[in-house]
């Protein structure tokens, strides 16, 4: 069992910095945080926090020299979807919508495993959707068409 410390530390670390609130188990009630752990949870998101996803998105396309336009039409994503990417800083799409983007870049598979973390997803080995990205990735078919082939011939949702 999680000791009441843990607990304590984990409800500071989930509601990074709001009104911090914990519930005391023993006393069923809530009671103040002290302003140490608010400090240290915002000192431990601000030394680990990277770039979003949107932010690599764009370094990647400016780094490459291509087009915003040239990169969701290869990826077969809609104008008004890559304009939200780009607006709202934090915006999550997708993971197909992500890997349909990185393969539309050409990007490597370090590269792709950077961007499906930066918007929160990984590459499994226990799903085969997973292992039909990585294999493409591995053999560098970055054909969104070819890649959903290999899905669809799989039984697979495609991008």
């Amino acid at each position: 069992m999680l000791s009441e410390q843990i607990l304590k530390e984990l409800l500071d670390f989930v509601d990074s910095g709001r009104d911090l609130r914990i519930y005391d188990i023993h006393k069923e009630e809530f009671i103040l945080s002290d302003a140490v752990y608010a400090s240290e949870l915002e000192e431990f998101i601000e030394m680990n926090h990277s770039a979003s996803f949107s932010e690599r998105l764009f370094q990647h396309i400016d780094e490459r020299g291509v087009t915003d336009a040239s990169v969701y039409k290869k990826a077969g994503v809609d104008r008004k979807l890559f304009s939200k990417i780009r607006s709202i800083p934090d915006y999550k799409p997708s993971k197909r919508t992500v890997v349909a983007l990185c393969l539309s870049m050409k990007l490597s598979e370090k590269d792709t495993v950077e961007m499906l973390n930066a918007a929160g997803f990984s590459l499994s080995n226990n799903d085969r959707f997973d292992l039909v990205i990585q294999f493409c990735l591995e053999k560098e078919i970055h054909d969104v068409d070819e890649v959903n082939q290999a899905l669809y011939s799989l039984g697979l949702k495609p991008l």
